[in-house]
């Protein structure tokens, strides 16, 4: 009862008129820019960070919301005409998709990513709106030796899976680290990496951070590769469904669903393992398996529930622990960060009625989302012919402009071309931008943590392994920085069962698929012979 009395009062909250007036304004401005191609959800709400950092926190929040689950739908807008998915969640939903599109069913694609979108994100949502009160409670009954240990294992698992190795993570890890480390130390005050330069006494500031890294450094990798002819994507009509189309299509969306938002509240879940699941799943099920590969609507239906339920799947560990799992979360988190809000265990109390008109906004964006754009279609599809010269040249000038609102020093600028130039290396020679995020803004609070346990302590390292919960922990670290090494010690003690072409071939798919998502990401930036 007590959850959905809060949640009635966030909904009084979010629908005031001004509010109401700010969601509208985060979903157009949301999709507008993540339908664009090559811009994924996270870099949309980068960019769009410091157009709400001027105003009131809950409206910031609120405007941040639609701008979230905007660019989450935008991305399956550009999936589906172009085959240029903006982030490696996508790829799933082109593969269907852009078939679908090009056998002329491109509204009906479109519908059903629409109408699952707003089914999965309601119901993730809802599920974010229970489950998070309870994940609180169970954060609150734990000290900083089982905090800290958390705040490990988020880093570790998302560090861990990404990229084409680990050694590529964990370098990115290192470099956010790094980064976090910029500024005065809260305890001794002593300046560190600072330089000699008195406005980095300050640290960095995250929003700066998060635009550099995403915004600058995406248009400088996409530029780079740019194409001078103009994007040709395929004509839309009005979206709509016929009556086999719904029957065929609101199964996957409650599979997908199922799917998708555990896996986002997990650490290092993302949405890349649900959204291939639902694929998977709904290839196996499907009554015409013939039509997969060609344009099964049950292909574009499923793993875009699951890509949007994961979306809401991630803003519980974020609220409740402030522990982000995916790129967009994290910078989201530099939001709160932002307004000097920390997202974890107290905000619930410290922060409740701004939480709760933020978790009602996000049913009203997503009821907007289909409101609004599935009659806006056909002018997203128009949107995508912009010459993309013009394009990154806009999204380096508002970046630009952006960083330089947040505190307004020319600095700013400075820092925001070092960062932006470090990201784009990053994508050139194959580093993961996320664990570099997690590590600028989990870097500190993990020192804050690592030093309390140690003073409660008094200095005795065994205090890390105080509590019952930081020793399971400590355990699942470990078997997730052994695993691949236990892995391949079997696999040699194994009697081979099959050819070493075979085994080889098994051995590097992991690395293959990262590489093959990779191209499929960026395949339309590249050049052409």
């Amino acid at each position: 009862m007590d959850v959905w009395s809060s949640l009635m009062d966030g909904f009084a909250t979010a629908l005031t008129p001004m509010n109401f007036l700010y969601a509208v304004i985060g979903v157009i401005l949301g999709t507008a820019v993540g339908v664009l191609p090559g811009l994924g959800p996270a870099m949309t709400v980068a960019l769009l960070l410091p157009v709400t950092y001027a105003l009131e926190p809950t409206s910031a929040f609120i405007m941040f919301a639609g701008i979230y689950y905007g660019g989450m739908y935008g991305g399956s807008t550009t999936s589906i005409l172009l085959n240029t998915p903006g982030e490696s969640s996508s790829v799933v939903t082109a593969i269907e998709g852009n078939k679908m599109a090009k056998a002329g069913r491109a509204a009906q694609a479109l519908a059903t990513a629409a109408i699952g979108s707003f089914v999965a994100g309601t119901i993730g949502t809802a599920l974010l709106a229970v489950c998070a009160p309870i994940v609180v409670k169970f954060a609150v009954s734990l000290g900083a030796p089982s905090y800290f240990a958390i705040m490990v294992l988020a880093l570790l698992a998302v560090t861990a899976v990404l990229g084409s190795s680990r050694l590529r993570g964990f370098a990115s890890l290192g470099l956010g680290l790094a980064i976090g480390l910029v500024g005065m130390d809260s305890v001794t005050g002593q300046r560190r990496l600072t330089f000699g330069q008195p406005l980095l006494a300050d640290g960095l500031d995250i929003v700066v951070v998060a635009v550099a890294i995403f915004a600058v450094g995406e248009a400088l990798w996409v530029a780079a590769h740019l194409r001078r002819t103009p994007l040709h994507a395929i004509p839309v009509g009005q979206p709509w469904m016929g009556k086999s189309d719904w029957k065929r299509s609101w199964k996957p969306w409650l599979r997908g669903t199922a799917f998708g938002f555990p896996f986002g509240a997990l650490p290092a879940g993302g949405a890349e393992i649900p959204t291939f699941l639902s694929y998977v799943t709904e290839k196996r099920l499907s009554k015409h398996p013939e039509e997969f590969g060609k344009g099964a609507i049950e292909g574009v239906a499923g793993p875009e529930a699951a890509n949007n339920a994961a979306a809401a799947g991630t803003l519980t560990p974020m609220l409740a622990l402030g522990l982000p799992t995916n790129a967009t979360a994290a910078v989201m988190l530099a939001a709160f960060t932002s307004y000097g809000i920390q997202p974890g265990p107290q905000l619930f109390t410290s922060e409740g009625p701004l939480v709760w008109a933020l978790i009602a906004s996000l049913f009203i964006g997503n009821l907007l989302l289909l409101i609004i754009n599935l009659p806006l279609a056909p002018m997203w599809a128009k949107l995508l012919q912009l010459p993309r010269p013009y394009l990154y040249a806009g999204i380096l000038f508002f970046a630009t402009l952006g960083a330089y609102s947040v505190n307004l020093q020319a600095f700013d600028l400075v820092i925001l071309l070092v960062l932006g130039a470090l990201g784009f290396m990053m994508r050139r020679f194959g580093l993961p931008v996320l664990p570099l995020i997690l590590g600028v803004i989990l870097g500190p609070r993990i020192e804050g943590q690592l030093r309390k346990t140690l003073q409660l302590s008094a200095g005795d390292p065994a205090g890390l392994f105080g509590e019952p919960i930081a020793v399971v922990i400590y355990v699942i670290i470990a078997l997730i920085l052994l695993w691949p090494f236990a892995y391949k010690l079997i696999r040699r003690n194994r009697p081979a069962a099959a050819p070493a072409a075979g085994a080889s071939a098994l051995a590097t798919e992991p690395d293959d698929t990262v590489h093959s998502n990779h191209d499929a990401v960026y395949s339309d930036h590249k050049e052409r012979p």
